[in-house]
């Protein structure tokens, strides 16, 4: 197959959606597919709308040709377009309600230019594009403009982040599920979802029950296991019988960055010993709450971790917590649980699904720093818990968990779509329902 792949950023730039987008193009590759890769030159999340620090690694507009992982499917990466005043105009133009106008300005997008008309005129071979990841829709509709002038179907997987489940009007979820995000998924002729609760929102969002795929991610153990747990707890200071609780993220308040430190101080202020260790780039918002954060001498801050740190963060930890409101599936609890370790989340999207509450892991109630707390207390005073619940989760690994299933559901869904009267004419794409479809998903949930 010939197939266009839109995403936002792209490794090097680390994310989950920019691993997955990776590993999918590297699968289509060694499939023996011909993959074009269309993203922007970001690396760091923030040079989508505001300039890099330093100019000297990437030229301005410039389109470079790259690798995907082991193989070589063709990537171009177009530089977002950057003014002064750029944040108001956009949000100013974004409020016209054409919804192919608002994916195209709306501000936490990688405006890109020369993208579009590359969209608009690209005449290679071609089978299918297939486009990640909400709520970037710049790049997305770019693609969607492509499969509509080249004839040939359109797939999308948003990673959908749902919030609180019980909370009608969570702020993750709006976000997410905007009427301009509303209208692409309902634009696809596929999407892929990670998760049943995912599924029930597309489909409650109005998209076709037919063209939405219950995906799931999977895991390779051999990336994340096997670390030098007695080398990295030294290095840490961990105590003998010291409990630590990992934390890798983008460590901001939407993944639990915060929550999670106030919940652990309300531990050491009852006397418990324990250490959390945070990894992963620091977000603006977390970088505020550090300011006024009292017991950082019980915090190690380990930055981005290279791939053997991963191995050693996992290996060294006892309980790994993601209380996180923005996770469509949360990648790292499944490499958690390859290191035979508990997983502790809050009880939204993703993770609220895939964390089963007392068998692999523990639940709270999104939101609530007192049972958070509660919760975290047990598995740091429990080793016995912690044990049976991270054995659990390991024994789904290779049960439910592999990345080639996952995969190849991908592959097989495009390969179907070619050469039927799959893709929709753009007269039917119009004729769907954009206004007054609301779904109230946390009845859903």
């Amino acid at each position: 197959m010939h197939i266009a792949q839109f995403v936002h950023r792209y490794p090097p730039a680390l994310g989950g959606a920019e691993a997955y987008t990776a590993r999918l193009c590297d699968y289509f590759a060694r499939c023996g597919d011909v993959v074009r890769v269309w993203t922007s030159s970001a690396i760091q999340l923030e040079e989508m709308w505001q300039r890099p620090r330093s100019e000297s690694a990437r030229n301005e507009g410039e389109k470079t040709p790259d690798v995907c992982l082991k193989l070589a499917p063709s990537i171009a990466r177009y530089h977002p377009l950057h003014f002064h005043g750029r944040r108001y105009l956009l949000k100013a133009l974004s409020l016209f309600p054409i919804r192919r106008w608002q994916c195209l300005t709306t501000p936490c997008n990688p405006v890109c230019p020369e993208m579009w008309d590359d969209a608009g005129r690209f005449s290679e071979p071609l089978d299918a594009v297939h486009a990640t990841a909400f709520p970037y829709s710049f790049p997305i509709m770019c693609g969607l403009r492509l499969a509509q002038r080249r004839g040939v179907p359109f797939f999308l997987t948003p990673f959908l982040h749902l919030g609180d489940p019980t909370d009608p009007d969570d702020r993750t979820r709006r976000q997410y599920t905007k009427p301009h995000l509303r209208w692409l998924l309902q634009q696809a002729d596929g999407v892929f979802v990670q998760t049943n609760l995912e599924r029930d929102a597309a489909i409650g969002l109005g998209v076709p029950e037919r063209r939405v795929f219950v995906q799931g991610l999977g895991v390779d153990s051999a990336d994340c296991t096997r670390g030098n747990r007695s080398k990295t707890r030294a290095m840490w200071g961990v105590t003998p019988g010291e409990v630590v609780i990992g934390h890798l993220a983008n460590n901001s308040v939407e993944k639990g960055t915060c929550d999670l430190l106030r919940a652990a101080e309300r531990l050491w202020e009852r006397g418990l010993q324990f250490r959390v260790v945070l990894a992963g780039p620091e977000m603006p918002n977390f970088q505020s709450f550090w300011e006024t954060f009292r017991a950082k001498g019980r915090v190690t801050r380990m930055g981005v971790l290279t791939d053997e740190e991963k191995r050693d963060f996992f290996a060294a930890i006892d309980v790994f917590a993601l209380p996180s409101r923005t996770d469509s599936f949360g990648l790292v609890l499944l490499e958690a649980w390859a290191n035979r370790k508990p997983n502790l989340v809050y009880r939204a999207g993703g993770p609220a699904e895939l964390v089963r509450d007392g068998i692999d892991g523990l639940h709270s109630r999104c939101g609530e720093i007192e049972e958070l707390s509660v919760q975290l207390g047990r598995l740091v005073e429990d080793a016995e818990l912690r044990r049976e619940l991270g054995n659990s989760g390991f024994s789904r690994i290779n049960r439910e968990f592999q990345w080639a299933d996952k995969l190849d559901l991908v592959r097989t869904v495009l390969q179907a779509s070619r050469g039927e009267a799959f893709a929709k004419p753009l007269e039917e794409r119009r004729l769907l329902p954009t206004q007054n479809d609301k779904v109230n998903i946390a009845t859903r949930a």
